[in-house]
């Protein structure tokens, strides 16, 4: 007899936090499914030398410290990490996720400084533009929450790392259209692994986790694991 999942790891993507999570986790704990949802941290150093491993090593722990059976939810970079802890998890989402190579090659070339100041530069406007799937609340609160980013980390990240086909359940989560990750490359990641893909109805890349559909998207995503 299957075992349910009662327990999930939320990972944010570069530049959030664990609150870019809230809408998730009201609907996922409605499900019975205890949430955790951390703010990745600097090193000791600073986001100048935080690295993409540091970030690896404290999702790990996080997830660790969970009862199993349990599920690893990531988006974005948090996707990324998600993949490289998941021989821990029990069952994996994977939301816009950066993909891992060989598909990291087609993403389109970036150069980062060594801290990439997102909560310097932050500026309402462009949170909206961002954001054109969220109410003026969810456009306000991400606004003052965003956060400057390691450089590095993202420059690992946008290189491209190895990652193992997970052995567990994976659903990949697709917006209709995405600025950052283009849709295709996780069609064909999904396509590749042979897992679960579902197209959200969002045309951002954080639409997922912000936009006004975000509780029904979780809502479909708490099913998905019931179900597994």
């Amino acid at each position: 007899m299957p075992v349910r999942i009662r327990h999930a790891l939320l990972l944010h993507g570069a530049g959030g936090g664990g609150w870019e999570w809230n809408l998730w986790r009201e609907v996922l704990q409605a499900a019975g499914i205890g949430v955790t949802a951390p703010d990745l941290a600097p090193c000791n150093a600073g986001l100048a030398t935080t690295t993409l491993a540091d970030y690896q090593q404290q999702a790990r722990a996080a997830l660790l410290a969970l009862p199993r059976p349990r599920v690893l939810i990531g988006a974005s970079l948090g996707g990324l990490l998600a993949m490289r802890c998941a021989d821990d998890a029990d069952a994996l989402v994977l939301v816009n996720p950066l993909p891992p190579l060989p598909w990291a090659a087609q993403l389109a070339a970036r150069e980062w400084p060594p801290v990439v100041p997102w909560h310097r530069d932050a500026r309402l406007a462009s949170t909206r533009r961002a954001l054109p799937d969220a109410d003026d609340a969810t456009a306000w609160f991400a606004f003052a929450r965003w956060r400057d980013e390691s450089g590095e980390v993202l420059r690992a990240a946008h290189a491209g790392i190895e990652v193992t086909r997970p052995a567990c359940p994976v659903l990949c989560i697709v917006s209709r259209e995405d600025e950052d990750v283009p849709p295709e490359l996780t069609q064909a990641l999904a396509a590749d692994w042979r897992v679960d893909l579902l197209h959200a109805d969002t045309p951002s890349h954080v639409g997922p986790l912000l936009g006004r559909g975000a509780a029904a998207l979780a809502e479909r995503v708490a099913a998905w694991l019931s179900a597994r």
